[in-house]
């Protein structure tokens, strides 16, 4: 009876009593804003006083990144770099295999000084030779060193719409075409018993589990060329979370509907488009990888490694149809859909990776792909449960286990 007695605020919760709510009867904005404005007087007298001052050991240390490399042309070596420390810092020398070398600094406001957090290019004209590696180390003005190993280089093709078009039709052959193959395999599972069919279900769980596992291993890979300042072991495990909390919260969205009584949102359609579209975030982070390696010079895609992504990618084809097998047929746009959404994103993750690679953007897509497959997995898992089944009878767990050897050995195909 006492809630019933209260009023109801914006935000869609109850006001508690006026005596707890409001202190000294202020306003409930000031209550609100008088945190934030004593936490920024109490920085500023820290900032004023630096009370810090007197203990102060030393200046901090510089700490510069090198992201990547690229080589335009077989006279040209260009060095991305990142400065991450919290004071100014100044590339006095280059040296290119132990010797001193001219170079240029582009984007860093005209001089060799970056402020904290700026990113710049360091254009080095130097005759390299394909397949010798290459020892760069730069020199700041108070001498601290910072080296890096171009292994192997190749030249870089640079931007064009032919590279474009390339990538394109790599990601037609890579992503869309296997998945759409893998799809046909709809009419068979169909047929299946219950039995069988959470089989199957389980298998598409232990596909995307391997998917996973082999984004997250990358991101956090990625994460270890990331400017320290960003934080890149923290910002791949925000991306996962992130992501599974997303999927979640969108899928509590559904669960929502389907107690309001939407029969569409019960159906196992919703189920089959949160397996594309975790496929298709897995396929993004492919498709960086790819043309990152356009970017970046490594342009060593033979049609083995074609095939490779191929036999790998036509496994995730049953995993997207499998939701869908009991029920009504769905339409063929949604098969269409289904298919560009866990296929497509080859295509779109070839494009960012040879316009603007970034161990930064790769990571953070791999770690949402990771995110929001976790999350796939969990709605797999109870969508056994809510049709009778047994997640962890031995045929479901014999399942789960082929699903993530069977992408282990297509994955071998892409690696070797």
């Amino acid at each position: 009876m006492a809630d019933k007695t209260r009023d109801t605020t914006t935000d869609g919760g109850v006001t508690a009593d006026e005596e707890i709510t409001q202190p000294l009867g202020l306003p409930r904005w000031v209550s609100a804003l008088l945190p934030i404005v004593l936490l920024v007087l109490v920085l500023g007298v820290f900032a004023f006083t630096s009370p810090l001052a007197g203990v102060q050991s030393g200046e901090p240390l510089p700490d510069v990144t090198i992201t990547h490399t690229t080589l335009p042309s077989d006279e040209t070596v260009v060095l991305h770099v990142t400065n991450n420390g919290p004071e100014s810092v100044t590339i006095s020398q280059v040296l290119v295999d132990e010797a001193y070398w001219d170079f240029r600094v582009e984007g860093a406001g005209g001089d060799q000084t970056l402020a904290p957090m700026e990113s710049a290019q360091i254009v080095i004209p130097y005759h390299w030779n394909p397949g010798w590696d290459l020892g760069v180390t730069l020199v700041l003005s108070d001498g601290a060193t910072f080296h890096n190993t171009i292994v192997a280089p190749s030249q870089s093709p640079g931007f064009s719409l032919g590279l474009l078009g390339t990538l394109a039709v790599i990601g037609l052959f890579v992503g869309v075409i296997p998945v759409a193959l893998g799809m046909l395999w709809f009419p068979y599972i169909k047929t299946m018993s219950d039995r069988w069919l959470h089989a199957v279900l389980l298998f598409a769980a232990g596909v995307l589990g391997f998917l996973a596992f082999d984004a997250g291993f990358e991101a956090f890979e990625l994460a270890e060329r990331i400017p320290g300042a960003y934080e890149g072991n923290l910002l791949v495990v925000f991306g996962i979370f992130g992501a599974l909390l997303l999927v979640q919260a969108i899928s509590a969205w559904r669960e929502g509907r389907v107690a309001a009584g939407d029969s569409r949102a019960s159906s196992g359609l919703w189920i089959a488009y949160l397996v594309a579209i975790g496929i298709g975030l897995h396929n993004l982070a492919e498709g960086l990888a790819i043309g990152s390696s356009f970017a970046l010079g490594r342009v060593s895609l033979g049609a083995f490694l074609v095939i490779g992504f191929m036999l790998h990618n036509v496994t995730e084809g049953p995993a997207v149809v499998a939701p869908v097998a009991r029920g009504e047929r769905p339409s063929l746009k949604h098969f269409a859909a289904l298919g560009v959404i866990a296929g497509a994103p080859v295509i779109l993750g070839g494009w960012i990776g040879s316009l603007a690679y970034s161990p930064t953007i790769g990571a953070f897509f791999l770690a949402i792909g990771v995110g929001a497959i976790l999350q796939v997995d969990w709605e797999i898992a109870r969508m056994v449960r809510d049709a009778g089944g047994r997640v962890a009878s031995a045929t479901n767990l014999l399942a789960f286990l082929f699903g993530l050897a069977i992408m282990y050995v297509t994955d071998l195909f892409v690696v070797l």
